[in-house]
C-alpha cells in the first residue's frame, strides 16, 4: 500500500525559504516539501522547480527540528514586538495625562501624577538672608554664600529608590537632580541647594552642586522623563531649572526614606 501524502511544510505560509537537510551534511534550499511514502518531493530554490529525492537521504529530524526553532523564533518576535507597541501605547497615555502646567510631577502609577510645589529660595551669606525672586534677583554680592531652602527636610516624603517624574519646563533652560547638603547654621535649620563663590571685580558666580546622574527622555516640546540611574539613598533631593550665570533657578524638593 503507497503511503498517500503524510506531511506538507508551511513553508509557503512563512513566506520563508527552508533548508531541507541530506544525511551527507549538506542541504538543499527549497520553498516547500512533501514526505510521501518513500520519497521526498521539493520545489528547488535554485533551479524553481518540483524535485525528489529518495527518503533515505533526507536528515528529517534536522530539518523539521530547524524549521520549528525557527517558527518559535518568528512567533516570539511578534510577541515582543505586540509588547513593545502595547508599552508604547501605554507611554502615550500617559503623555497626554500630564498637566500642562510648567512643573515637575512625580509619577505615581501609569497616568496618575503628584505635582510637587516648587521650593522657596534664599540666598545666604554671613551678613544677610535674602529670598531670591526669579524676576528680581538679588544683587551679586562679592565672598561666599549659599542657596537654601528652610527646613531640615521636605514636606514631600517619597518611598522609592528610583522615583520617575516628569519635568514640564517653563522656558528653554537646563535641568538636574541634586542631592542637597544639610544647612550650616544649627540655628536656621536648613538644606543647601547650591554653594556659591562669587569672584570680585568680574563678579562670576562658581557654583557646587552634588547632582546625581539622571536618565532623560524627551517625549514633547517642553516636556521630560526624568530619573535616577542608579537607586537613590535615603536623604534630601531636589530637581533644579536654571540658566547658566543667572541667579533664576528653580527648585523642587523631596525626601527619599527608603533606598539603598
Amino acid at each position: 500500500m503507497r503511503w498517500l501524502l503524510i506531511l506538507l511544510v508551511g513553508a509557503v505560509a512563512m513566506a520563508a525559504n527552508v533548508k531541507l537537510y541530506l544525511t551527507d551534511g549538506t542541504w538543499h534550499t527549497v520553498r516547500e516539501y512533501q514526505v510521501l511514502a518513500d520519497r521526498v518531493r521539493y520545489f528547488s530554490v535554485e533551479r524553481s522547480d518540483w524535485e525528489e529525492i529518495p527518503l533515505s537521504l533526507v536528515d528529517l529530524k534536522k530539518t523539521q527540528g530547524d524549521l520549528a526553532a525557527r517558527e518559535e523564533s518568528v512567533r516570539a518576535e511578534k510577541k515582543a514586538e505586540a509588547e513593545e507597541a502595547e508599552a508604547e501605547r501605554d507611554v502615550r497615555r500617559e503623555v497626554r495625562a500630564v498637566p500642562k502646567e510648567p512643573g515637575l510631577y512625580f509619577v505615581l502609577e501609569q497616568a496618575k501624577f503628584q505635582p510637587l510645589k516648587q521650593a522657596e529660595l534664599k540666598v545666604v551669606s554671613n551678613k544677610r538672608r535674602s529670598i531670591l525672586a526669579k524676576l528680581a534677583p538679588i544683587p551679586i554680592v562679592s565672598g561666599r554664600s549659599t542657596l537654601e531652602i528652610d527646613g531640615t527636610a521636605s514636606g514631600v516624603k517619597l518611598e522609592v529608590e528610583r522615583p520617575e517624574f516628569y519635568l514640564r519646563l517653563s522656558e528653554v533652560e537646563r535641568f538636574a537632580l541634586v542631592r542637597l547638603w544639610p544647612g550650616l547654621n544649627a540655628k536656621i535649620p536648613s538644606r543647601i541647594v547650591e554653594k556659591w563663590e562669587i569672584l570680585p571685580i568680574v563678579k562670576e558666580v562658581v557654583r557646587e552642586r552634588q547632582e546625581v546622574e539622571i536618565f532623560r527622555k524627551q517625549v514633547g516640546d517642553d516636556l521630560y522623563k526624568v530619573w535616577p540611574m542608579e537607586p537613590l539613598a535615603p536623604g534630601e533631593y531636589a530637581w533644579i531649572q536654571y540658566t547658566e550665570g543667572k541667579e533664576n533657578t528653580q527648585v523642587w524638593d523631596f525626601s527619599v526614606t527608603r533606598g539603598k
